[in-house]
């Protein structure tokens, strides 16, 4: 259980125990500062990663720095499925992130260009209060200069999670920077094409929702056409009685 105690209110949040949601992400920075000092733990600051050596997150490529939308904002991209998320720990992945942001979006406003493509929320994804806790940690300044999220192959499991629960876990307008984009094609509606590097995987997976559109909303095609197989009743029936003549 989670509590939250305002000045005038009180709220409590109530999470089930196999969710496996961090407690400390459901604080506001204030409060997680506060916990930190109380149970001894060193508060983190930005500024202490600039030195660190990320060299083996770089050679995956799941964050790089690329072009500009039609608007001018500097392109931040990141691929899902390049992340593993069992091996890197939540810690290292927001200093991670606030150096990739500080040495190479020094200034300028900029966007995410965030591909969802065949991401596994066990391999790739960190989950929902993960990010909510990276994105509020950041300077304030950060926060102010991302001006758009451009979420690719975003998936019915994703939009049901971000209409039930984005509202409130993604706080300081955070969701109402996120922009859906089913298809690589409609992603050149903001982003002139040359300006982000598509994966082959993420073109690939792109091919397959263009022709089993129902793929985005859950639904899976029957390619081995087990709907056309006969039930064993039904075949038993069918040929029962040819059986039956060619052993008697």
């Amino acid at each position: 259980m989670a509590m939250r105690e305002a000045s005038d209110d009180l709220s409590v949040v109530v999470l089930a125990s196999d969710l496996g949601v961090d407690g400390r992400t459901l604080l506001s920075p204030s409060e997680r500062r506060l916990a930190e000092e109380e149970s001894g733990e060193a508060t983190w600051q930005w500024h202490d990663c600039m030195e660190e050596n990320f060299s083996d997150l770089e050679q995956l490529q799941f964050l790089r720095l690329q072009g500009s939308d039609k608007a001018g904002n500097r392109i931040l991209r990141i691929v899902g499925k390049f992340f593993p998320a069992p091996v890197v720990t939540v810690e290292r992945l927001k200093r991670y992130v606030t150096q990739k942001i500080n040495m190479d979006l020094a200034e300028g406003p900029f966007c995410i260009v965030y591909m969802h493509s065949k991401v596994q929320s066990g391999d790739n994804n960190p989950g929902m209060s993960v990010l909510r806790w990276i994105y509020e940690d950041l300077p304030s300044h950060f926060k102010d200069r991302l001006k758009v999220v451009y979420f690719l192959h975003p998936g019915i499991r994703s939009r049901l999670a971000m209409a039930t629960l984005g509202r409130w876990f993604l706080t300081g307008g955070l969701y109402w920077k996120i922009k859906y984009v089913s298809r690589i094609e409609y992603l050149w509606e903001d982003i002139r094409k040359g300006q982000v590097e598509i994966p082959e995987i993420v073109s690939e997976h792109d091919e397959v929702l263009e022709h089993r559109p129902l793929t985005d909303y859950g639904i899976e095609p029957d390619t081995l056409h087990f709907s056309e197989v006969p039930t064993i009743r039904h075949a038993q029936d069918r040929y029962g009685d040819k059986w039956s003549r060619d052993f008697m």
